[in-house]
């Protein structure tokens, strides 16, 4: 278990009745559950000590967050990351958020400015005392703010629709804590770069920050 999860594992059980979604993400995350295992209710109502309408519950959750899928007649399965579409959308991201750079700055106020930094400071506060579905949230809040600066809703929202196509960001990056920090540090240096009114450092963070590199 890496130093994510295990903070993560720790604040579900201080005491507290614990998160059925967060504990089925942690088991993802840890490959506890790998890609394409099957979900059984009962198994995961026996595993979690819980009750089936809270297993249904959590799984529809993970559902909506492309970390589980539900296949008709054939119940909830862990998502298979696709390698190759994983780098097409990335690619494809990389293309339409550079390409509106020039207007994110062009079009931020001050209030635009220092909403995206508040965004920006909540996710690095839930690193240290949030879940990591609270971290995927907070993540989503900042990307969604920053776009929809470009003065272009439908971008947003084809966006939205592109990285649904793959799995969720804690799967596919997060699984250390280095990760993690890295991101909420590039997050800070985006929001410098439309402070500063450089539209060129922001491209290039645009593209590092979705590339991963």
């Amino acid at each position: 278990m890496n130093s994510l999860e295990a903070e993560a594992t720790a604040r579900t059980h201080d005491g507290e009745t614990p998160d059925v979604t967060e504990l089925i993400l942690q088991d993802i995350l840890a490959g506890r559950l790998p890609p394409g295992t099957w979900l059984k209710q009962i198994d995961l109502e026996r595993r979690y000590n819980c009750t089936r309408p809270q297993v249904r519950r959590a799984l529809d959750r993970l559902v909506q967050k492309r970390l589980v899928e539900h296949i008709p007649n054939r119940g909830y399965h862990v998502h298979e990351q696709d390698g190759r579409r994983a780098q097409e959308v990335s690619d494809i991201r990389v293309i339409l958020e550079m390409a509106v750079s020039d207007r994110i700055v062009a079009n931020a106020g001050k209030a635009d400015i220092a909403n995206l930094r508040a965004l920006a400071l909540r996710f690095d506060d839930l690193v240290l005392n949030g879940t990591m579905l609270e971290l995927y949230e907070a993540n989503l809040a900042f990307h969604r703010h920053l776009l929809a600066l470009a003065g272009n809703q439908e971008l947003v929202e084809l966006i939205t629709e592109i990285r649904q196509r793959t799995s969720s960001a804690p799967v596919s990056q997060w699984r250390t804590r280095a990760r993690v920090e890295q991101s909420g540090r590039e997050h800070q240096q985006m929001v410098d770069a439309i402070e500063n009114r450089d539209v060129t450092m922001l491209q290039e963070l645009t593209r590092r920050h979705i590339l991963q590199s």
